[in-house]
């Protein structure tokens, strides 16, 4: 580095989580060294091991970097808002940066909230806005805006991508999903 100071604290950390971000998105968690990692971002592997104990530490940090906060949909109506979210999260798992995710649920043992770095409400808080919103149109009752409940059918599409292995789900098990588990859920919640 001749003519500048040295990367220290967050230039560092953010150079090296650049580098990683680059590594997964060319070669995928397979792929992602420390060694290739600290190449890339010219720095050596002390200082990827001083902030991370290991790959995949490093490897779901440099994910939460490519993730991004979901905004859900606002359709007009519960069942296409449902549909939507479960869509762009079914295009999302099928594409590129999807089999990254896959590779690291594979190998954290299916923890997605240590993925995204989120508590489990804060992963339920779209589909609360969803549910939110179908409340206020009458749709739903307030009895239904619970975590668990609001995020049954995301659920359920993990379990086809991660259970059963598919590349990606057909559009017929989203509605499915939708339809013959979420919406009954939801009206039932109101008993």
């Amino acid at each position: 580095m001749t003519g500048q100071s040295r990367r220290r604290g967050a230039a560092l950390e953010e150079a090296i989580l650049q580098a990683a971000v680059d590594q997964l998105i060319e070669s995928g968690y397979a792929g992602l060294t420390m060694d290739a990692v600290a190449r890339r971002a010219g720095t050596n592997k002390n200082a990827l091991y001083r902030r991370w104990p290991d790959r995949l530490s490093l490897g779901i940090a440099a994910y939460r970097q490519i993730a991004r906060a979901v905004q859900p949909p606002d359709t007009g109506t519960l069942r296409e808002d449902a549909l939507e979210m479960l869509r762009r999260a079914n295009r999302h798992w099928s594409s590129p940066l999807g089999a990254i995710l896959r590779e690291l649920l594979a190998a954290t043992g299916g923890a997605t909230a240590q993925l995204t770095d989120q508590s489990a409400d804060a992963l339920a808080a779209p589909w609360l806005i969803i549910l939110g919103r179908a409340i206020a149109r009458g749709e739903a009752s307030p009895e239904a805006l619970h975590p668990r409940v609001a995020t049954v059918a995301m659920v359920l599409l993990r379990n086809e991508f991660i259970t059963r292995g598919v590349p990606t789900a057909p559009d017929d098990a989203l509605v499915e999903i939708v339809d013959e588990v979420y919406l009954p859920l939801i009206r039932n919640r109101s008993l």
